[in-house]
């Protein structure tokens, strides 16, 4: 099975974001990918946080929305939009889901991000927080391929890659990490974190990044890649606009796994 990684680069305007993610995935699919992954906040970098909230939509309804359903029937196939703002329990904050459509249009698995980034180091200061009300649960959906085999598929959202748990719960055979690290902590971070996910579940990882300077004036590491589950890199792009190809192996899942078969070996 053929994936995709969508590096993106997004400004404060809506239309121009979903431009340039429909020309990203116009790409991948001409390149055979069957599942795209777009970015965190692939719609939206605000100039601030509260942003969001102006552009969140109503599950099942909204151009964000629609834009998904339309490009994943349109272009026939299985589509990760990142992370999109959807309505919370109250105004002032808003949901970071990331939203998973099948190549019929259909929404068939949502992951409202659990873990919500903090961060101050005396020079750049984050809270989610302020403005996103956290998710509650791990979800996965079943990705069927055109190898047969049909991928148990676990879902989460950039601050979530530091919290190994999650990932050991979904059991799962594809982990998606869609994001949008900040400079310092990619620079630190980011594929050492990436990799030891993989190694740990014997899984591969799909993580699709922001990546470059924003007109908002904020800079994302970016770096998105594609991780096998013995921690191999096969496929990376530095930064800027991007489709980053790889090959996802049911056989070689299960040669790693039989070879290594650390799942079948935990205590707790």
């Amino acid at each position: 099975m053929h994936v995709a990684a969508l590096q993106m680069v997004s400004g404060t305007s809506v239309p121009a974001n979903l431009v340039m993610a429909r020309q990203l995935l116009e790409r991948a699919a001409a390149q055979g990918a069957e599942l795209a992954v777009l970015p965190e906040y692939f719609c939206v970098m605000g100039r601030k946080d509260t942003d969001k909230l102006a552009v969140q939509e109503a599950a099942g309804e909204g151009p964000i929305q629609g834009f998904l359903a339309r490009s994943a029937r349109e272009l026939g196939l299985w589509i990760v939009g990142g992370t999109v703002p959807l309505g919370a329990s109250d105004r002032q904050h808003v949901r970071n889901s990331s939203l998973v459509y099948a190549p019929s249009g259909q929404c068939v698995a949502r992951y409202d991000k659990i873990h919500l980034f903090r961060f101050d180091n005396g020079l750049e200061q984050y809270d989610e927080s302020r403005v996103i009300e956290r998710g509650a649960a791990p979800v996965t959906f079943e990705l069927p391929s055109v190898d047969g085999h049909r991928y148990r598929v676990g879902l989460s959202v950039c601050y979530d890659l530091r919290f190994p748990e999650l990932y050991r719960a979904m059991k799962a055979d594809l982990l998606l990490v869609p994001s949008a690290f900040t400079q310092t902590t990619g620079r630190a971070h980011w594929e050492v974190l990436l990799r030891a996910r993989a190694i740990e579940n014997l899984a591969y990882v799909v993580a699709a990044a922001q990546g470059g300077e924003h007109d908002n004036g904020r800079s994302t590491w970016g770096q998105s890649l594609v991780v096998d589950p013995w921690g191999d890199v096969l496929g990376e792009q530095a930064q800027g606009p991007a489709v980053v190809m790889a090959e996802v192996s049911a056989d070689r899942l299960r040669a790693v796994r039989l070879q290594l078969p650390a799942l079948d070996h935990g205590v707790l």
